[in-house]
């Protein structure tokens, strides 16, 4: 097990940029492009199995990675939510949801991994139950960018790597980086679902598994000049199948963890007016939009090789 270590600063400050000799592509949206209207739990007909296998890894996991630190709930009348504040309608009734988060970091933690490595799903877990923001930088099989930045920054290609660019601390270990990050932004208390050693590996994979390697390896794209936005969590199937694609095209993102009883679910309606996820921004073209079967369709069109 490799031992935290602290960074200089150059190096922090150099890992922000995306340092890779793909070409950039010019920053233009799809031809004829319309961002799609949001349709509350609408699974496009090509993607109906997709969204069943990944659906399966909340039965392996218990649901971890669904819920933000000390959620609560309660049923109450609409008099109860004052105007403009998001709160799910459930009947006649809304669900207020709270959470009681840690110390929040000024920057964005910064992790390298993929998307089908169980050790990975482990901290993208611990991610959206402290409700933390993540620049991810992936790192499929094969490719170019990002594996070998890890080698050059840790020593070695293990995965999940973390770097948190408020203390200079770095790591490898899924465990060690949770550790941490519960210490640091949390309580200090490790999720059960998180704490049972091999247990958790094993579910993590079993979750992964249904996926059929999905999110793993490497398809050529260009980087955009600016990291992609994405409004997501890990206990959301949705947001699975985006993030997947993500990862297999090699487009650093920036991920705001909105799990139940997230403060930032309140941040994205005020934004669009609406709550729904995946959400996702594009800097690079000015595209902003909901849907995830289109999401998909639009970072292949914008950014993959033909």
């Amino acid at each position: 097990m490799m031992a935290a270590h602290k960074l200089r600063r150059r190096r922090i400050s150099g890992m922000a940029a995306a340092e890779a000799p793909s070409p950039l592509k010019p920053s233009t949206p799809p031809r004829d492009f319309t961002a799609p209207e949001p349709k509350i739990l609408r699974v496009r007909s090509d993607k109906k199995m997709d969204f069943f296998t990944a659906s399966l890894a909340l039965f392996f996991r218990w649901g971890s990675g669904l819920l933000c630190e000390g959620y609560s709930s309660s049923y109450v009348s609409d008099d109860e939510i004052p105007p403009g504040q998001y709160a799910l309608k459930v009947g006649g009734r809304r669900l207020k949801e709270t959470s009681k988060l840690g110390p929040r970091p000024e920057k964005p933690i910064i992790i390298y991994e993929f998307q089908s490595c169980p050790f990975c799903r482990k901290v993208r877990e611990i991610v959206s139950i402290l409700d933390l923001d993540v620049l991810f930088y992936p790192c499929p099989r094969n490719g170019p960018n990002f594996r070998p930045k890890v080698s050059q920054l840790g020593g070695k290609q293990q995965f999940p790597y973390m770097v948190d660019p408020n203390t200079g601390i770095a790591m490898y270990e899924s465990d060690d980086i949770i550790k941490y990050l519960v210490e640091k932004y949390g309580t200090g208390t490790i999720p059960t679902m998180l704490s049972l050693g091999l247990l958790t590996t094993l579910t993590a994979g079993l979750a992964l598994m249904c996926r059929m390697g999905k999110g793993s390896s490497y398809t050529p794209s260009t980087l955009p000049p600016v990291p992609l936005e994405l409004w997501a969590y890990e206990g959301s199937p949705f947001c699975i199948l985006v993030k997947e694609v993500l990862v297999e095209l090699e487009l650093p993102h920036l991920v705001h963890s909105v799990a139940r009883g997230s403060p930032k679910r309140q941040d994205l309606y005020e934004k669009t007016g609406h709550f729904q996820v995946p959400y996702l921004e594009d800097s690079n073209t000015g595209v902003r939009m909901f849907e995830s079967a289109e999401i998909i369709d639009y970072l292949r069109t914008t950014y993959m090789l033909s």
